[in-house]
């Protein structure tokens, strides 16, 4: 069998709280993590941009970039995946997604949505505001 690489987190319970909040509200970007990127992550495939090496422990950091619809993307970021892997030991440790505050406060309550796109319990009216302006441009 290929050597593969194993899948660690540095905090899995909020990792996974997370990953279950992109799964419900962009399912393109999870289904893309998923049947994707783990897999070719994996294989020993590392995608996206890579942020730095460590040539004393042997790792590199990368930036994963996910599917995401436009709209969502100029209101409240892009969604990236950070990781970094340790070559030696054949280990992917999964760190964290972006954007941390809407993806956290999707998985505590249910995020109502305007035009499509979620919107924040703190800043509803800042992100209805950012959703009609983007239309009003497109316009």
């Amino acid at each position: 069998m290929k050597d593969t690489f194993i899948f660690e987190y540095t905090n899995e319970n909020e990792f996974k709280k997370l990953e279950r909040s992109i799964k419900k509200y962009n399912m393109l970007a999870y289904k893309k993590l998923y049947f994707e990127y783990y897999p070719a992550l994996k294989e020993g495939n590392f995608l996206g941009k890579k942020l730095s090496t460590d040539s004393s422990n042997n790792t590199e950091s990368y930036e994963l970039m996910l599917p995401t619809d436009n709209l969502f993307a100029k209101v409240h970021g892009v969604i990236r995946l950070y990781y970094t892997v340790y070559l030696t030991d054949k280990i992917v440790m999964l760190d964290k997604f972006e954007p941390l505050d809407i993806l956290s406060e999707g998985h505590q309550s249910e995020l109502s949505t305007y035009k499509g796109v979620m919107l924040s319990k703190e800043n509803p009216e800042k992100d209805m505001f950012k959703i009609n302006l983007l239309n009003m441009i497109n316009k």
